[in-house]
C-alpha cells in the first residue's frame, strides 16, 4: 500500500516544559513548527494544524503557522484539520490557503468544517443559530472558488458576488480540499455531492463502527455522479518506548482536557478504566510503536481508507516527550504499518 498517506495533527495544544511548568502560546507555536520541521525529516506525509479559539490551544490561524513552516519544510504537505469554515470568509480562507501554497511550491491542502467548539461565532460576529445555514452557503461558495474563475454567487448570510476574481491563483490551478466529518450523515452525503474527499474523526470507540459512513460517502457519489476519494480518518494517539511510559505520560493531561471538554457537554468524568477500554479496543492509539503501528494496520485494513493522520497531543503533555512521539511515529511507526499491510 504504498499510496497509504500517514500525517500528524495538532491543535498546538500548550505544552509543559522539562521543569512542569506550561510554556507561553508563543513558545507553544514555535514548538509546533519544530515538531512540523521534524516530520518532515523523517518522511512523514501531512502535518495538519487545527483551528481553535480557547486558552489551552495556541493555534487559532493554521495557515498563518503553516505559512511559517512552508520555509522550513521541503516535502511535508501542509494542511489544517480543520478550518472553521462556518464562521470564516470563504474567499479570505481560498486566498490564504493559495499563500501557503505558494510559500511552499503547491504543498498546502485546507480540510474544512464545522469544528469541535463554537467559540469562533460569537468571536467573530455570527449567530449559533444560523449554525447549519452558515456552513451550507459557505461551502458552496468555496467549492466554487476552486475553479479559479471569476465568481456569480448569492446567499442569505453573506453579501453577493458578481463575477468576482480572487487572488492569489494557485501555480497548479488546483488547491487541494477536504471535509472534516465527525458522523453526521448529512455532513458525508454533502461532501460527496462537492465531490470533495472526506476525513472522518474517529475519536472514540470502535474504529469498525464508522464503516457505514464510508460505504454511504462512496453509493452517494456513484448516486451522483461525483468521484469518490480515497477517505482518511484522523484519531488521537501517542507514541513512547513502551506501552506503560505513553499511558503514564498521555493520561493525566488527556484527563484534564476530556473532563474540561465533558463539563460544557454535560460528559460524567472519565475514568482510568474508560481509557484504558479505549486504548485496547477504542480509537486511542497509545503505546509503543510496535503497539500503535499492531492497532493502526488493523484499523486502516478494516475500514479501506487511504490515509491515517494521528492527533498526537491532547493536554499539556511536556514538549521533549511530544517531540519524542514525533520523531517514534516517523522513523518507527510508519515504516511498520506499511509491512504490516504489505
Amino acid at each position: 500500500m504504498s499510496d497509504l498517506l500517514f500525517g500528524l495533527d495538532t491543535f498546538g495544544d500548550v505544552p509543559q516544559d522539562d521543569a512542569g511548568k506550561l510554556v507561553s502560546h508563543a513558545a507553544a507555536i514555535r514548538q509546533v513548527v519544530d515538531e512540523a520541521v521534524l516530520a518532515d525529516q523523517l518522511g512523514v506525509d501531512v502535518i495538519a494544524l487545527g483551528e481553535h479559539h480557547r486558552p489551552e490551544y495556541s493555534v487559532s490561524t493554521p495557515e498563518t503557522v503553516l505559512a511559517g513552516i512552508a520555509t522550513r519544510t521541503s516535502r511535508i504537505r501542509l494542511a489544517s484539520g480543520v478550518t472553521v469554515l462556518s464562521s470564516d470568509d470563504p474567499v479570505r480562507v481560498f486566498q490564504r490557503f493559495a499563500t501557503v501554497d505558494a510559500l511552499s511550491n503547491g504543498r498546502a491542502e485546507v480540510i474544512l468544517g464545522r469544528g469541535s467548539f463554537t467559540e469562533s461565532f460569537p468571536l467573530f460576529g455570527y449567530d449559533l443559530r444560523d449554525y447549519d445555514t452558515l456552513f451550507e452557503e459557505k461551502i458552496e461558495l468555496f467549492v466554487k472558488l476552486l475553479d479559479e474563475k471569476p465568481v456569480t454567487w448569492s446567499g442569505t448570510l453573506r453579501a453577493p458576488l458578481e463575477n468576482a476574481d480572487v487572488f492569489p491563483k494557485t501555480e497548479s490551478g488546483h488547491l487541494d480540499t477536504w471535509v472534516g466529518v465527525g458522523g453526521s450523515p448529512q455532513s458525508v452525503v454533502r461532501t460527496a455531492q462537492y465531490g470533495l474527499p472526506l476525513m472522518l474523526a474517529i475519536i472514540g470507540g470502535a474504529p469498525e463502527r464508522f464503516a457505514p459512513y464510508i460505504d454511504l460517502y462512496r453509493r452517494a457519489a456513484d448516486q451522483l455522479g461525483t468521484t469518490a476519494h480515497p477517505v482518511g480518518m484522523h484519531s488521537p494517539g501517542f507514541i513512547a518506548d513502551t506501552d506503560e511510559q505513553a499511558k503514564e505520560i498521555y493520561w493525566p493531561h488527556y484527563r484534564i482536557m476530556r473532563d474540561r471538554i465533558g463539563k460544557l457537554r454535560g460528559w460524567p468524568p472519565i475514568r482510568r478504566q474508560e481509557f484504558d477500554s479505549e486504548v485496547e479496543n477504542g480509537s486511542l492509539y497509545i503505546g509503543s510503536p510496535e503497539t500503535v503501528a499492531r492497532r493502526m494496520a488493523r484499523a486502516i485494513r478494516s475500514l479501506g481508507v487511504g490515509r491515517f493522520d494521528l492527533i498526537y497531543s491532547a493536554g499539556a503533555q511536556p514538549a521533549s516527550a511530544r517531540m519524542r512521539a514525533v520523531e517514534l511515529y516517523g522513523s518507527k511507526v510508519i515504516p511498520m504499518v506499511r509491512e504490516l499491510l504489505a
